[in-house]
């Protein structure tokens, strides 16, 4: 009974293992596909949803953000999203973190002011604010993403292969009119002309 008993915790520990895998693996592929979209660097924007989150879209902190990039639903309602939507959530990370590296122009900075705000980036002469958990942040992001540079997770090799396979689009054949077939013959150089038209064709 014992036996038995270990054995089924046993299976269910798998199954629930698998299942997790299996959305953290779909949630990389969604923030791959619309970093690729909004042109940032999926690298960013897996190392900033692991630090976040570790890729949890149930994740709560105790300061009210939520989901995968642990966004402040106000401020994914300013960007019209909705913070509690996991495709919502993704997007407005990324779009968040897209704003903040245009606002500050290098990655630290950006990474500075998704953590801290970019009020305090800009209160400190845009420098990194000398907060630890700002500076431990940031640092955790960069080594995650040097890694992900050097040794790309399966989620962003699998689009550059969907890419190279995608077949080439070739152009729709086009049927031409059985008028566009019509010719006039030259016979001894002096043309015949006929009169020629398609409802007497049966085809």
């Amino acid at each position: 009974m014992k036996k038995l008993l270990l054995f089924t915790i046993a299976i269910v520990f798998m199954s629930c293992t698998q299942v997790f895998a299996s959305d953290v693996n779909t949630i990389k592929a969604a923030i791959v596909k619309h970093s690729i979209e909004m042109g940032v660097d999926p690298a960013i924007a897996l190392s900033i949803a692991r630090a976040e989150s570790g890729f949890r879209h149930e994740a709560r902190s105790a300061h009210g953000a939520v989901g995968v990039f642990q966004l402040m639903p106000s401020t994914a309602k300013r960007m019209g999203l909705n913070a509690y939507s996991l495709n919502d959530n993704i997007k407005g990370g990324i779009m968040y973190y897209k704003n903040m590296y245009k606002m500050f122009g290098s990655m630290e900075l950006a990474l500075a002011a998704y953590n801290a705000g970019p009020g305090n980036v800009k209160r400190y002469n845009n420098k990194v604010p000398p907060y630890a958990e700002t500076k431990r942040f940031i640092a955790k992001i960069m080594t995650d993403y040097n890694r992900l540079k050097a040794n790309p997770d399966p989620a962003m090799v699998n689009v550059t292969k969907q890419k190279t396979a995608a077949p080439k689009s070739t152009p729709a054949p086009v049927v031409s009119k059985v008028e566009d077939k019509l010719q006039m013959e030259v016979v001894d150089e002096n043309p015949v002309e006929l009169e020629l038209y398609p409802e007497t064709f049966s085809i």
